[in-house]
């Protein structure tokens, strides 16, 4: 039946038969135990040690289980930890089924043999039984699996070779027999089993099965560690490298660590990265001290006061010590030119860190809704505009600053005075009543006594201010009452003047000065125009830099001077006033003036005042006063200034010229620098003309009568007379025609004075006509030189002189443009003189556009003259002395003399005019040019005279009869020398 079993299994497994030992693969005994594996061998001594096989003599045995399956071939030469020594068969083994067993000797490491039988078993497994007993006590069969499989070894096991080990990081326990069914692996704790398993600088981890290694803080590994071996440890980490510390710190590499060296203001916080933070040094919230703002930095901090406050030294930042201060806003200046910080017109009040702003009485602010600044200021309230008829019916009511004036127009006067105004009391009366009211002083008349009123009720209040409107109403009652002036009714002044209500007007002027001048740190100007007053004032405080001269105004006349010099002199402020009043020059009448000549206002009558006691200046004041009326030729003007003086009987009034000369004067305006201040005038003194000489009027147009005959008939004969092709006669033709027209011109320039188009028209055209005379006459001097100089070196001449367009060009055309000129320049300076005559007039130094040129002419011909005279001298020394030799030096000297008449150098006598014979002189040689160019060109001339005879005696064929004659310098000269020569022999 076993061999029916063992066949039908084998059918399913391997190819069997029953041919196998009785008993042995059918009755053997199952042996499990895994410790009989090859590698349990080397496994520490555990409990059952020692064991031995000695009790399975004659049995069928088959290993199985986790021990192995078959017995080991080989010694296994380690020392077992189950028995001292282990069995193997070092025979072959069966390889095929067989009812009989393979036999062999089995033997012991100990090399001690015994005999066993093999035996293969269907399935493919041995069995094994000793026949002979064991030959050695704790002899034990070892064992291995003749095939690895993944459960061979059971869990935690591996097979290998046919030995069971435990897996990696396992072990067997010591002391523990495997059971069947596991093999026992535990898991091996490395970390304790091999100390240093991970190297130096580490700590080594247990893991099931395995373990892990960690560097220390601060080391890091090479490489990665081998589990099988040591690995080599950690290497310190240089964190230095990697910026640890952070740009506030210095590092320091140690041995596993680093050490942070911060800068200062920061902390080492190794829990941080970077490690060095910053120090908050605002969080102890008193370094800065109370009221302060501590703003943190990077390694600092920055302390500040709070808005209102500043610290105690400004030139440091707050600190505990340095505590913040309250700031008194109110006396801090915000800007340069800025009074405080809640801005003009308002007060300020301190609070702790800030400040309140009122505006003052009179002000408001624009935008209500913010404080007032100076980008929210205080506004001016005008009364005036808001709250019509505040001063009543008839008024004038003038808004200031802060405040509102009340005053009465011009041609009323206040009923309690110019300086209190009662409202609801106080209303405007006329001028004339208010003077009838006034209560008359002793002395005085009521005129006087009203202006000594209105003085007395300024100087009873003192520091009162009268604004500009009632400055403007007083000076136009005070004019009105005089009787001068725009508002005044009736005249009462007469030409002599009235110095006494001048003076007390004048008086009244400083007061009211005083009284409309503000209190200034810096500088105020105020101005008053009326009908009646011009008045500009200029006030300046200890605040004021400006240093240049100061110039104002009245009525277009300007007053320049130093007021900064003034004061200086009077603790840094003063005031200075120019005006004039409309009639003052009737009150102050020229007939103050003391001279014997004829006197005239000829200007506003201007007042300057400075009100300090001192009115001596270190610097003069320039006045340009501005003419009112043409200053006549005869006219001159003089700088005046209003003195008065006390004398016994009284005062004593007068314009003098003391202190004051004219710097500068023109038809316009006069410029007078005075030494001191006062009121100025300039007063216009007319001298009578010098009568004129009838004798003289008379000689002067008997003698151009004459010249004017003589003229034309000069004329006449260079216009029809047939002259030599070389002489040229243009220069002496235009000389003649133009002397004739200016002298017939000025015996006619006293006929058109009352048209004065025809007076400008005649005025010019002599100014034409007398430069071109003079224009030609140099002309004919240079061609007369230029003749002489040619026959000085014997040279035969075909023409004398100039060309005729160059002569033309310069006869007339210097003269144009000399007129023209002077036209543009001043046209007005053409008509009616002083002496009453259509001439150039003396103004703006304008007779000197035909003075000058005349002056000219006359240098350069004298010149010429001389140098003809030069020229002439051989020729004059080489002529005999016989009679008629002395005939022809006579007859040349008194042409030359001639020719210095005609040249014009005569008019030199003008400069001696003071002396009756000079001036006779004078009118005879100069109204006789036309005569002597007759004489010398004409009738001195052979061919001349051979040309009259015959016009004379109508027989133009007939030869004239022979005459010995010296003709003209221009035609003595004017032949070769041998022909002098010849003319001389036939004498």
């Amino acid at each position: 039946m076993d061999c029916v079993l063992s066949l039908f299994l084998g059918l399913f497994i391997i190819p069997v038969s029953c041919d196998f030992p009785p008993g042995s693969c059918d009755g053997y005994t199952a042996i499990n135990e895994p410790w009989r594996n090859q590698a349990f061998f080397a496994s520490t001594p555990f409990t059952g040690f020692s064991q031995n096989d000695t009790n399975f003599l004659d049995k069928w045995l088959r290993f199985t289980g986790i021990g192995g399956d078959t017995v080991v071939t080989s010694c296994v030469t380690v020392q077992t930890s189950a028995t001292l020594v282990p069995i193997f068969i070092p025979f072959p083994l069966p390889t095929n089924l067989s009812l009989y067993p393979t036999n062999g000797t089995a033997q012991g490491c100990n090399k001690m043999s015994f005999s066993l039988s093999v035996a293969l078993c269907p399935g493919g497994f041995y069995v094994y039984k000793p026949v002979d007993p064991l030959p050695a006590p704790n002899m034990v069969y070892v064992t291995n699996h003749s095939e690895c499989t993944a459960t061979s070894c059971g869990p935690l096991g591996n097979c290998t070779d046919g030995g069971c080990t435990c897996n990696d990081g396992y072990e067997m326990p010591p002391d523990y027999l495997p059971t069947s069914n596991s093999y026992g692996c535990i898991d091996i704790n490395e970390c304790t089993r091999t100390p240093g398993i991970c190297g130096h600088n580490t700590n080594c981890y247990n893991t099931v099965g395995s373990y892990s290694c960690n560097c220390w803080t601060g080391f890091q590994l090479p490489k990665p560690i081998l589990k099988s071996k040591l690995a080599p440890g950690c290497e310190d980490i240089d964190e230095c490298l990697s910026g640890v510390c952070g740009p506030y710190g210095t590092c320091y590499n140690n041995i596993g660590s680093f050490v942070c060296n911060c800068s200062k203001g920061f902390r080492a916080d190794y829990s941080m990265s970077p490690v060095c933070q910053d120090i908050d040094e605002c969080y102890n919230s008193t370094i800065c001290g109370p009221y302060s703002i501590c703003q943190n930095l990077p390694g600092n901090y920055s302390c500040s006061c709070k808005v209102g406050f500043e610290p105690m030294d400004k030139t440091n930042q707050p600190n505990e010590t340095n505590v913040c201060i309250d700031i008194n806003e109110c006396i801090l200046p915000v800007c340069s030119t800025c009074i405080d910080i809640c801005g003009p017109d308002c007060n300020c009040s301190n609070t702790i860190g800030s400040y309140l702003c009122t505006c003052i009485p009179g002000y408001r602010i624009n935008n209500p809704a913010f404080i007032a600044s100076y980008d929210n200021p205080c506004r001016d309230i005008d009364e005036c505009t808001e709250t019509p008829g505040i001063c009543g019916e008839m008024t004038v009511c003038t808004n200031v600053p802060g405040t509102f004036y009340c005053s009465c127009p011009d041609g009323l006067f206040p009923t309690t005075g110019i300086v209190a105004w009662i409202l609801n009391v106080t209303y405007c009366q006329s001028v004339e009543d208010a003077l009838n009211k006034v209560p008359v002083k002793e002395g005085q008349t009521k005129e006087i006594s009203f202006i000594s009123n209105m003085q007395d009720d300024l100087t009873n209040n003192t520091g009162a201010f009268i604004p500009e409107a009632t400055v403007a109403n007083s000076f136009a009652a005070s004019m009105a009452v005089s009787g001068v002036g725009p508002r005044a009714t009736e005249s009462k002044v007469s030409s002599e003047g009235d110095g006494v209500m001048g003076n007390a007007i004048l008086d009244l002027s400083e007061y009211i000065v005083v009284a409309m001048t503000p209190p200034t740190e810096n500088q105020t100007k105020k101005e008053v125009h009326s009908s009646t007053v011009d008045l500009s004032l200029l006030a300046i405080g200890p605040g004021s830099k400006d240093n240049w001269n100061t110039s104002l105004s009245a009525n277009g006349n300007t007053m320049d001077f130093n007021l900064q010099a003034i004061a200086h002199a009077n603790n840094g402020s003063a005031t200075a006033a120019f005006m004039t009043l409309n009639g003052m020059e009737s009150l102050l009448s020229h007939q103050y003036f003391q001279t014997e000549k004829k006197t005239e206002m000829c200007s506003d009558v201007i007042t300057a005042i400075i009100p300090v006691n001192n009115t001596n200046l270190t610097e003069p004041v320039n006045f340009t006063i501005y003419h009112r009326k043409e200053i006549p030729e005869t006219g001159t003007v003089s700088c005046v200034y209003w003195k008065t003086t006390e004398t016994v009987g009284g005062k004593s009034m007068s314009w003098s010229e003391e202190g004051c000369w004219i710097a500068f004067s023109n038809e316009n305006y006069t410029i007078c620098s005075c030494s001191h201040l006062s009121t100025f005038a300039l007063i216009m003194q007319i001298g009578e003309p010098t009568p004129s000489n009838p004798f003289l009027e008379w000689l002067n147009r008997v003698c151009v009568i004459i010249g004017l005959f003589f003229l034309a008939l000069a004329i006449l004969t260079f216009l029809l007379c047939s002259w030599n092709p070389k002489i040229n006669n243009t220069a002496r033709l235009h000389l003649c025609l133009n002397l004739f027209f200016s002298q017939l011109l000025l015996l006619w320039n006293d006929k058109y004075t009352d048209n004065k188009l025809a007076c400008t028209v005649m005025a010019g055209l002599l100014h034409f006509l007398i430069v071109a005379s003079f224009v030609w006459m140099l002309l004919e001097a240079l061609q007369l030189h230029l003749l002489v100089r040619r026959l000085s070196k014997v040279q035969v001449i075909r023409r004398d002189g100039l060309p005729r367009p160059i002569l033309y060009l310069v006869g007339y055309g210097v003269p144009f443009v000399i007129v023209g000129v002077s036209a543009l320049i001043y046209s007005d300076g053409y008509g009616v003189t002083s002496s009453n005559v259509c001439f150039l007039s003396t103004k703006r130094n304008f007779n000197w556009a035909l003075t000058g040129p005349i002056i000219a002419v006359l240098a350069i011909n004298w010149f010429l003259f001389l140098a003809t005279l030069w020229s002439l001298r051989p020729t004059l020394a080489n002529m005999k002395s016989d009679v008629s030799q002395s005939k022809d030096t006579r007859l040349i000297v008194f042409k030359i003399v001639a020719q210095f008449v005609i040249l014009g150098c005569t008019w030199i006598l003008g400069l001696y005019q003071t002396n009756l014979f000079f001036q006779v002189l004078f009118i005879i040689l100069n109204s006789q040019q036309g005569t002597f160019l007759y004489i010398v060109h004409c009738l001195l001339n052979k061919e001349v005279r051979e040309e009259y005879i015959k016009w004379l005696t109508c027989s133009i064929g007939k030869e004239a009869a022979e005459e010995k004659d010296v003709g003209s310098v221009t035609e003595d000269f004017d032949k070769p020398e041998n022909q002098n020569n010849e003319g001389k022999k036939d004498h």
